[in-house]
């Protein structure tokens, strides 16, 4: 074999070690990235069957009930609301009214079993999207009684 095949045959093995290495990486990504939905969007099914996602809004006063170790509440941006169990320990931060991020996969009865639930750190932040889902909620509302 000449010089020059075997720097093309070493160049062309590189090339494919890094594709076979962009492959697992791409696809280590998709399998574990949890998309952010609101319960809006969770309602007109743009969230994924089961898949992992997360989904976000106001726990609805009144909604939250526990039983030994599993809590159901419901998750609703003032338009819609999806209920949802969770099995575990709830920050401290988690109540009634107050925002929260729930990570898990919708159940064929379109219940969300969160595996994972983040309550907001202090009274001012909300994440972007569940704070315009909840500004475009409000805003049908007005315009709905306007209507009327």
């Amino acid at each position: 074999m000449k010089p020059r095949q075997k720097r093309i045959a070493l160049i062309l093995g590189g090339l494919a070690v890094l594709v076979v290495a962009a492959y697992f990486v791409l696809n280590a990504l998709n399998s574990n990235i949890a998309l952010f939905y609101t319960p809006t969007q969770v309602a007109d099914g743009e969230a994924p069957k089961e898949r992992l996602f997360r989904i976000g809004g106001l726990v609805k006063e009144g909604s939250v009930v526990r039983n030994e170790m599993t809590i159901r509440f419901v998750v609703t941006d003032g338009a819609h609301d999806i209920p949802v169990a969770y099995t575990g320990i709830l920050p401290d931060l988690f109540k009634e009214g107050k925002g929260v991020v729930t990570q898990g996969r919708l159940n064929a009865d379109g219940h969300f079993e969160a595996s994972e639930v983040l309550a907001k750190h202090d009274e001012n932040y909300m994440p972007p999207d569940a704070q315009h889902a909840l500004d475009q909620a409000e805003a049908a509302k007005v315009g709905a009684s306007l209507q009327q």
